[in-house]
């Protein structure tokens, strides 16, 4: 089975997210979305309502299976035998940014990364451009999934 691990703290899931995920499907058998923990992070949603958001966008996709995980990204990637990290890539900052941390996961592990540009009505959305939106009141409706409107 080819499985992907597609990592990220997903606060909350955009339609960027999204896509890549649709994306990912077709090329994988399975893409596990992994909600990273930090505990010196601050969320604008909890761990539950990130996990709702991603499951709710993708029920009725069985190949998309939603988890949360500690810890460096390519040992919980041997811990589910995902072979893959998949990663979605905006502009050449997120190139540059990625490409360091493949190189490194690369190094000290099996695991391949594999990129996918995001698509051009998409490239410009990120999550915490989203949450400066919901802070200040504007319609971010547009930049989410139908599963964040409706539980939000």
């Amino acid at each position: 089975m080819k499985r992907a691990l597609f990592p990220g703290s997903f606060d909350p899931i955009t339609n960027g997210h999204y896509d890549i995920i649709k994306r990912g499907i077709k090329l994988f058998d399975e893409v596990v979305v992994a909600i990273g923990i930090n505990a010196e992070k601050k969320y604008m949603f909890s761990l539950e309502q990130r996990k709702k958001f991603i499951e709710d966008a993708f029920k009725d996709e069985p190949k998309v299976k939603v988890v949360t995980y500690t810890g460096l990204t390519i040992d919980f990637c041997e811990k589910i035998d995902a072979k893959f990290i998949l990663r979605g890539l905006r502009n050449p900052a997120d190139f540059e940014f990625e490409k360091a941390i493949a190189h490194t996961n690369r190094r000290l592990s099996k695991i391949e990364t594999v990129f996918l540009l995001t698509a051009a009505k998409t490239s410009f959305i990120s999550s915490s451009i989203v949450r400066d939106v919901l802070r200040n009141n504007g319609d971010y409706t547009v930049l989410v999934p139908e599963s964040v409107r409706v539980n939000n």
